[in-house]
């Protein structure tokens, strides 16, 4: 049984919040988040689309794509209902939604199923007002985005692209703000590659070194290339890209042993100077210098490309609406970690504006009820800035 806001309550964004932050749905489960949103959905009179990927391996994932409105232009927001693990720390119960001294707050509060009920309150404001607009509203909710990513926004996008419906326009509703509302928005991000290495030697006592091969002082100096110098210096709209080692392990209980194998794991994050495969071809150049005869093994992966949206009509709309509300322009930003925004850009321009996202994924989650309500404004004023424009 679905606990959405009735129809005369949409218009407000508490109450669809608090009833998305009680549905539990850690990834990959949804436990009737979907269905919440998509009650209320209904009553707006979107058309919605409940889909399940189970493909490439992945657990099966629920996505939903609501629209309403047939004709261009299409103004689509994006995000997602699946919420990262509790953790430990809390002083409020996570899924209760309680809402304290001006807070709401419960795991997903920041990141980001607040940002959701804003986009539907939004919607709901600007249809009551504008009863027949020309263009489309659409929402696409993914239940993996704190996952693998494997099927939820991406499908999502392939399963439109095979009806024929074409996205104009993307706010993705990532809690981008820093400090303050609106004072962050994204047209960017940069990508990430994950690697594992491991160095192999030839095992042995510690007390005959000569007899052995120890590939610690062999992995020491293949990290040691790879950090040498930074990848690169920035570019126009991302800082510098990094390298970061997130691990050595070697797994060794004895002091008197060589082992025979060790190994490391790092991150690079890359601006639009670099792709996912040349940064693979830089790393196998590197290590191959480094290595003088050590055998090594890298495995890669890449989750995401660098990609920007440069500024331009979608992110003055963005800022512009920021303005309206909060008297303030974003700073227009490519900083952080991926997001779901990766894959819209290859349909059309998205930008990125959220919560504060000062408590995302920590103990306490919470967003002020103040922003809640000016983050509804915010989008609201895009649609109507959207629709008076195009």
């Amino acid at each position: 049984m679905s606990d959405a806001p009735t129809l005369s309550a949409l218009s407000h964004p508490l109450e669809l919040a608090r009833a998305l932050i009680r549905r539990p749905s850690v990834t990959p489960l949804d436990e009737g988040a979907l269905d919440v949103l998509q009650t209320a959905l209904t009553k707006l009179g979107f058309t919605c689309h409940r889909l399940v990927f189970a493909d490439d391996g992945a657990p099966p994932i629920s996505n939903l794509y609501a629209r309403l409105g047939n004709q261009a232009p299409h103004f689509c927001f994006a995000g997602h209902t699946d919420v990262v693990p509790v953790g430990s720390g809390w002083t409020t119960e996570p899924f209760q939604a309680d809402v304290i001294d001006g807070y709401l707050y419960g795991r997903g509060a920041s990141d980001m199923k607040c940002a959701i009920a804003a986009f539907v309150a939004a919607s709901a404001q600007f249809t009551e007002k504008h009863k027949s607009f020309n263009g489309s509203i659409s929402l696409l909710i993914t239940g993996d985005e704190e996952g693998d990513a494997i099927n939820g926004t991406k499908k999502v996008l392939d399963w439109l692209k095979a009806r024929g419906e074409k996205i104009d326009v993307c706010v993705v509703g990532e809690p981008t703000s820093q400090t303050k509302l609106g004072d962050m928005a994204k047209i960017g991000r940069r990508g990430s590659l994950t690697a594992k290495l491991v160095v192999y030697g030839t095992a042995g006592h510690s007390a005959y070194p000569h007899l052995a091969d120890n590939p610690i002082p062999h992995l020491i100096k293949l990290l040691g290339a790879l950090i040498a110098k930074p990848l690169d210096n920035g570019s126009a709209h991302f800082q510098a890209s990094t390298l970061a080692i997130t691990t050595i392990d070697v797994g060794n209980t004895a002091s008197n042993v060589i082992p025979g194998s060790t190994r490391a794991a790092f991150n690079i994050r890359f601006n639009d100077l670099h792709t996912g495969e040349n940064l693979k071809a830089w790393l196998k150049s590197t290590l191959d210098a480094a290595a003088q005869g050590a055998h090594y093994e890298l495995e890669t992966r890449i989750s995401g490309e660098s990609f920007l949206t440069p500024p331009g009509v979608l992110s003055e709309l963005v800022a512009a609406a920021v303005q309206d509300i909060t008297g303030c322009r974003p700073e227009i930003s490519t900083t952080g970690g991926t997001s779901d925004a990766r894959f819209i850009k290859d349909v059309c321009p998205v930008v990125e504006l959220g919560m504060v996202g000062l408590t995302m994924h920590k103990a306490d989650e919470r967003c002020a009820l103040k922003d809640l309500d000016d983050l509804t404004a915010i989008y609201r004023r895009m649609l109507e800035r959207h629709f008076a424009t195009t």
